[in-house]
């Protein structure tokens, strides 16, 4: 519902940017990241790159677990939004997965992450999102008659409410403070953040290189970013900022069973795309049918009057979607 509700809206600032600055270029903070910068590419001849803090912040809990100084860590990631995963990591030149692996066999896992070790053990590298939203998009870890896997794997099945909850008393607290003391004095207590916005204007303005992870189109000079996914799917990839804007660098081919495990939730993200930029209902009962949560819990009929049934639920925030028979 997120991706019907906001892609409408994300094509209108687009449109106001190609009357009024056409050059610019777009930061896309706004999630389902996947799906907002899939429908930019489509619809619009806006630059955009799209922001998540998963990789980042994902590299700052290993090297926890690893007793290691995050900025000493060294990796490379790639695949989609909320499923990518760390190809190599290494410090001063050494491999770090055969520690990771010594973590989960001396059942040293840290509760939240639980599901990520898991998933580590079983497909051999460790993935960016966190337990709770990852467990989201694979049929694994939440399922209605096995209610033992959430403890288990300590999935807190509210952790994204309470998240939004926490951060929304911050900006609150924050606004408060720079409205009733000295805004600079407000500021300096914050720290620098850890997003990447500040430092890509930065690099853009200077040229002085900046290297991050960003969210940009698979297509790219007629070939791929990563050679199995399709062309015009997003992927997260490593990016370098500087006078010429992002330059998203080519990652070649992921394992294969890395690949399909995202070509499952590429599947979802072009159907909703295509659900919100033709006003169709049929591509988001097919994005809902195969989407691998879903899939794995409903049957194709119950799928369908869950689409409807949310779609009623939120007429008032979702463009309407205008019915179809099957083809």
């Amino acid at each position: 519902m997120r991706g019907l509700r906001t892609i409408p809206v994300l094509l209108d600032v687009c449109r106001d940017m190609e009357e009024r600055c056409a050059d610019a270029l777009l930061l896309q903070y706004v999630n389902p990241m996947a799906m907002l910068c899939w429908a930019v590419a489509e619809r619009s001849r806006v630059r955009c790159v799209g922001l998540c803090h998963s990789v980042q912040h994902t590299a700052s809990e290993l090297a926890a677990d690893l007793g290691l100084p995050a900025s000493e860590l060294r990796y490379d990631v790639a695949g989609i939004n909320h499923l990518a995963f760390f190809l190599t990591l290494t410090h001063e030149g050494r491999d770090l997965y055969p520690e990771l692996r010594r973590i989960v066999d001396e059942g040293r896992v840290p509760d939240a992450n639980r599901v990520r070790y898991e998933v580590m053990r079983h497909l051999g590298r460790f993935v960016t999102e966190s337990s709770e939203h990852f467990a989201e998009y694979v049929p694994w870890f939440i399922k209605s008659a096995r209610p033992e896997l959430i403890e288990r794997f300590g999935i807190p099945l509210d952790d994204y409410p309470r998240r939004c909850e926490r951060q929304i008393a911050a900006w609150e607290a924050l606004r408060e403070r720079l409205e009733t003391s000295d805004g600079a004095a407000a500021l300096e207590d914050t720290g620098p953040s850890d997003e990447f916005g500040a430092r890509i204007v930065r690099a853009c303005e200077t040229g002085e290189p900046f290297s991050f992870h960003g969210n940009v189109p698979n297509r790219r000079d007629g070939g791929r970013l990563i050679d199995n996914l399709p062309e015009d799917c997003c992927v997260e990839v490593p990016c370098v900022a500087g006078a010429g804007g992002i330059e998203p660098q080519p990652v070649g081919a992921l394992p294969r069973h890395l690949a399909a495990l995202m070509q499952t939730n590429v599947n979802v993200q072009g159907l909703t795309v295509e659900a919100a930029l033709t006003g169709r209902r049929e591509p988001a009962y097919h994005a809902a049918m195969l989407d691998p949560h879903t899939a794995a819990e409903l049957p194709l009929d119950e799928i369908r009057a869950l689409v409807d049934a949310l779609l009623d639920a939120h007429a008032e925030w979702v463009p309407p979607l205008r019915a179809g028979v099957a083809r």
